[in-house]
């Protein structure tokens, strides 16, 4: 069954809302001439995010840090629910296990596994699955469309990589893993709608536990990726959440969507 996994994006050290398309590696700070598209900025705390979490039940969600000056906040909310987040964001062989440590329950990694250039280095992946196992770690598989199919992207989805999203890299990939985190990088922060194509792709093979997010806009959405992901991939909401001042989606509805689903 399709569940909801929450998220807690930071930036600066702030939980965000940020269209992804716009993310930049080249400042860690607005300025004039940057791009970057910020559709919300919390007041509340990471940690006051976790502690939610944690009370209504709701696992493996994700915390995200999105550039430098995000520890602080992620030790917090990892420190208020153990074990019942993932953790992602500048992942590394020599500090996977420490973030474990920290209580994530699983590490999330993408670009430690590339080179400079983009180009796939199964040895890295190799490295870290024995240093950490493959039971507490996902790896993001987040992409962009292009006209070869959907590529991953690394750096903040900057970086175009060699590595496609298809069935053949799943099949590659799956024994060094728990499960795949996929953002649709061309439609996240827009809530507009999800990527159906993609979602389709995902739910066609559906093998170990996935998540996708990017576009959803209202329940109808979520409905959607439960359908053409054949209730074998999960979902985030972002923008369009009540809890990150969207009007879309209300918090309360995933609850009692995660609620029902357990039921079943």
């Amino acid at each position: 069954m399709t569940i909801f996994r929450p998220c807690i994006d930071l930036h600066e050290g702030h939980v965000k809302q940020i269209v992804g398309s716009t993310l930049s590696d080249g400042s860690s700070r607005l300025g004039d001439d940057e791009q970057l598209i910020v559709n919300f900025v919390s007041e509340r705390t990471a940690a006051w995010y976790a502690a939610k979490y944690k009370a209504d039940d709701l696992y493996g969600g994700h915390v995200i840090q999105l550039g430098p000056g995000n520890e602080k906040a992620a030790i917090a909310a990892l420190a208020e629910y153990p074990s019942g987040l993932q953790l992602g964001g500048g992942i590394t062989r020599e500090n996977a296990a420490q973030w474990l440590d920290r209580g994530a329950s699983h590490v999330i990694v993408t670009s430690c596994l590339f080179d400079e250039g983009g180009h796939f280095l199964e040895h890295k992946l190799i490295e870290l699955e024995r240093e950490i196992g493959s039971s507490r770690l996902v790896i993001d598989l987040s992409c962009k469309r292009t006209e070869q199919g959907w590529m991953v992207a690394k750096d903040r989805w900057q970086t175009l990589t060699d590595l496609p999203v298809n069935h053949e890299t799943f099949d590659r990939l799956a024994g060094y893993c728990a499960e795949f985190l996929i953002h649709a990088a061309d439609v996240e922060g827009l809530s507009q709608g999800v990527d159906v194509d993609l979602i389709g792709l995902l739910g066609a093979w559906g093998k170990i536990p996935m998540t996708y997010a990017g576009g959803v806009a209202s329940m109808d959405d979520v409905q959607r990726v439960a359908a053409v992901g054949h209730q074998k991939v999960d979902v985030t909401v972002g923008s369009s959440l009540d809890l990150f001042g969207g009007e879309g989606v209300t918090y309360r509805e995933l609850v009692e969507w995660n609620q029902s689903a357990n039921l079943n």
